[in-house]
């Protein structure tokens, strides 16, 4: 057995190992949540020069704030729809990959274009498409006049579509994933005892991929809630703030306005809000893991 001193040695070398990496995370991810909370306590308006300490006026202000409210509803509303339809597509679609035929090689990577395209790029090129006077979209529908990014019915259905394209092949590569973790001696075995394929699917497939589906759940779901750059190309928030989201409100609060101090708590708020649905799924994911 080795000595208590050995591993105490061992234990001070994998903490000097472990320590530039805490340094940098420290940096780079501490230090910006702590000077955001810091300055959700200020009323910092940069334009007018002003900035004093405020305390928690800012939150309390923050309760009664509608649009806050109304880009929270939207920011659920889309992350909610978005995540759903990716994951009734994506089981599928990784289901069709999982499979054996030829050209799969060549399908599996045509699959992950979308997710490949910058947001940006994407975002820009489905804006053209949305175009309701030359749009691809309304030349397809008989030469329809909707007004896709223009009118409050439309735009945020809009928005999520184009995540949905985006998306939808990340979601399929991590239930793909879990599918190749399933043993294929389990589907032999069923297929001996004549059970059909919706059987084997429904008491082998899925009981098995649902840690992946909630992995994959849980991935979307954060990222789909600190969604920015796709909505704010196509809409910037408009019409009339129908896709104006958490992120979108703090960077027009922040950067277009100036008002760092309250700008910063709308921030905070979405970080909270991120924390919070992350909590309930690791907890889920725990639960189910437990059960198992």
């Amino acid at each position: 057995m080795r000595g208590a001193g050995s591993q105490a040695r061992e234990r001070r070398q994998a903490y000097l190992l472990v320590a530039p990496a805490v340094v940098v995370l420290a940096v780079v991810a501490l230090y910006p949540v702590l000077a955001a909370i810091w300055l959700s306590l200020h009323r910092y308006i940069l334009v007018f020069g002003e900035r004093r300490f405020t305390g928690l006026e800012n939150y309390a202000y923050l309760m009664g704030d509608v649009r806050f409210w109304s880009a929270l509803g939207n920011t659920a509303y889309f992350t909610a729809v978005a995540v759903a339809v990716e994951l009734l597509l994506a089981v599928p679609l990784a289901l069709l990959l999982n499979r054996a035929f030829p050209g799969r090689g060549l399908l599996r990577a045509s699959v992950l274009v979308p997710w490949a395209i910058p947001t940006v790029v994407s975002a820009r090129l489905w804006a053209w498409m949305f175009n309701p006077d030359y749009g691809l979209i309304n030349r397809l529908l008989g030469g329809a006049e909707i007004n896709w990014l223009g009118a409050p019915g439309y735009a945020l259905h809009a928005a999520i579509l184009v995540d949905v394209w985006k998306t939808t092949p990340f979601v399929a590569l991590l239930v793909l994933a879990g599918l190749q973790g399933i043993p294929e001696d389990l589907y032999k075995a069923a297929r001996v005892d004549g059970a059909s394929g919706w059987r084997q699917f429904r008491s082998i497939t899925m009981p098995l991929l649902k840690p992946a589906l909630l992995l994959a759940v849980l991935f979307r779901s954060l990222d789909a809630f600190r969604v920015f750059d796709a909505i704010y190309v196509l809409t910037e928030g408009g019409p009339a703030n129908t896709t104006e989201t958490l992120s979108i409100y703090a960077y027009k609060t922040l950067m277009r306005s100036g008002d760092f101090g309250y700008g910063s708590t709308l921030s905070v708020a979405t970080f909270l809000c991120v924390v919070l649905l992350a909590v309930v799924w690791l907890r889920w994911l725990g639960r189910e893991e437990g059960r198992r």
